[in-house]
């Protein structure tokens, strides 16, 4: 590269990645064949369109990579359709919401202070202004258990065209049955957002909400799937003629989905990352992508019990999935920013989080959210979980002893360097 100061940067970050571990649960190391396929001649390409149906010329192999990259997800999830084109998972949720709603209808999904997304209608968000989002919530902050009994009122209430499950800070495993029996008893289309655990899915970790009659998932490709940045749609039924609007019935949900991504929601695809996805579904596709998730889980768990020994109050009690949320205002009399930065400062990359509830505001909630995929991705199994532990909790108690956190990097540091990558 001969822009010296942007290989400066990426050098600098690619040694912070190496001598420290990634925490965040949404985060994870990529292989170097999604990276070569990332950084591909296919960045060139303009492909409006789909596979065969293209505005430019010159789609020989881009109509090849898109093919193999939509097969290869629809085996992977057992979908019967798959659109590979959006550019994140916020677009692919929109797309969704465009294809089967008109404006002011009704989305069910879950709190954001409860552990749901921004794009389930949290009020700053444009389809907060084009929908009418109704919030379900925990029955039961200890346990995270939903209440699914409210759920179903508020669907009998409210009569939404979609329900959606799905989260960005919920340590449990959702009951897709008890979700799909309310749509099918208000006629609402039944959407899962897996964006945080697509990977255990993938690798039968998770429970698949189409084994439940879930109609749609969206996903993203990176996080827990070990993919490039980008979003998924994945959805049960036929494609209809293409190039004629189709009716709203669950039978055409693909073809509504196409139309709504392209040219709805979006413009031309990214092909580079198209392929770049591709080659991720292929991973995902081999046994050892299996071992991969379930250590994922078994990691999670183990660090969940560890943290819990050393003083850490865990929303949920604990975590079913990849990720685990620590309110540590509660445990420590501190916000999670500042917990965050202290932790940050010995290695260890983590976000501060909104728990259930939460008294302090959301640039300075009271919670951490960390997760296991990126460290699992460097070979740490269950034993090593009591040693990240126990640094979690000496960075927090050294936070205002910088010679403390110098010497816990440093054990960090020597630690990381002799990981793979």
């Amino acid at each position: 590269m001969t822009d010296t100061e942007i290989q400066r940067l990426i050098q600098g970050e690619t040694a912070r990645q190496h001598d420290g571990l990634e925490l965040i649960p949404s985060e994870n190391y990529v292989s170097d064949d999604v990276l070569a396929a990332l950084g591909s001649v296919f960045t060139n390409k303009y492909s409006e369109g789909y596979p065969g149906r293209r505005y430019y010329g010159g789609q020989e192999f881009t109509d090849q990579v898109e093919t193999l990259a939509i097969e290869r997800a629809k085996q992977l999830f057992g979908a019967d359709h798959a659109n590979v084109q959006p550019h994140s998972g916020a677009q692919a949720n929109e797309a969704v919401y465009y294809a089967w709603c008109q404006p002011g209808d009704t989305i069910l999904a879950m709190d954001l202070g409860h552990g749901g997304h921004l794009t389930h209608g949290a009020p700053v968000t444009r389809s907060a202004r084009e929908y009418n989002f109704v919030r379900y919530k925990m029955k039961d902050i200890a346990t995270g258990e939903i209440d699914y009994d409210e759920l179903r009122h508020l669907a009998l209430e409210h009569k939404p065209k979609i329900i959606l499950a799905g989260f960005s800070a919920y340590p449990r495993e959702l009951d897709y049955g008890a979700f799909a029996a309310i749509g099918r008893e208000v006629g609402a289309l039944l959407m899962a957002d897996v964006a945080h655990i697509a990977g255990l899915i993938a690798g039968g970790a998770a429970r698949n909400p189409f084994d439940d009659g879930f109609h749609v998932l969206t996903t993203t490709t990176h996080k827990t799937l070990r993919g490039p940045r980008g979003g998924l749609i994945l959805s049960r039924g036929t494609v209809s003629n293409p190039l004629k609007a189709p009716e709203k019935t669950l039978e055409n949900i693909p073809t509504l989905i196409d139309r709504a991504v392209f040219p709805g929601t979006q413009g031309g695809p990214h092909m580079h990352t198209i392929a770049a996805k591709a080659v991720a579904f292929g991973e995902a596709l081999q046994p050892e992508f299996r071992d991969y998730a379930h250590q994922i889980v078994a990691n999670a768990a183990r660090l969940a019990t560890e943290l819990q020994q050393r003083g850490f109050i865990l929303v949920a009690g604990g975590t079913s999935n990849h990720l685990i949320l620590a309110n540590v205002h509660q445990s420590f009399g501190i916000d999670g920013k500042t917990a965050e930065r202290a932790i940050d400062a010995i290695g260890l990359t983590l976000n501060a989080n909104a728990v259930p509830d939460d008294p302090l505001p959301p640039f300075r909630p009271s919670g951490i959210r960390l997760g296991t995929p990126a460290m699992t991705t460097r070979g740490l199994r269950e034993d090593d979980m009591p040693r990240i532990a126990s640094w979690i909790r000496a960075a927090i108690d050294a936070r205002d002893d910088p010679d403390h956190l110098a010497t816990l990097r440093a054990e960090v540091r020597d630690f990381c360097r002799a990981l793979p990558r």
